[in-house]
């Protein structure tokens, strides 16, 4: 009986370790493919944005138009972006509840790119991730 009660203790344990351990580093990895996504799926908005604001030298206006189709992947589900008059880009992922907002800035004519995104653990250090 007591071994029996020792080997349920044992299997308790194992179990804790796997919920309390294993499956949220699972689930960060999951989250951050998932924000790499988001970033590589705004890259041609982001050429757009940049070309159209060389064209005219500001950002009022050089978002507009630019669309970005959302992408259902198999792996972490809708991806959506949209594209704001200022040609701010924001991206989001409701399965692994992430957001990314690739904002420009000008300099010399020429559109600098800034990335945030939330949360900030699933972030790569290219959008403000640690």
């Amino acid at each position: 009986m007591r071994n029996v009660l020792l080997g349920l203790a044992v299997l308790a344990l194992i179990g804790f370790i796997v919920i309390a351990v294993v499956l949220p580093q699972m689930a960060g990895a999951e989250s951050r493919d998932a924000a790499q996504a988001l970033i590589a799926g705004a890259e041609a908005a982001k050429g757009q944005v940049a070309a159209a604001v060389e064209k005219t030298g500001k950002l009022a206006g050089a978002g507009s138009g630019v669309k970005i189709a959302s992408r259902n992947d198999p792996k972490h589900g809708e991806l959506k972006w949209i594209v704001e008059d200022d040609g701010t880009i924001r991206g989001w992922n409701a399965q692994n509840a992430i957001e990314i907002a690739v904002t420009p800035s000008l300099r010399g004519g020429k559109a600098s790119w800034s990335c945030k995104g939330y949360p900030n653990d699933a972030m790569p250090a290219s959008c403000g991730g640690g």
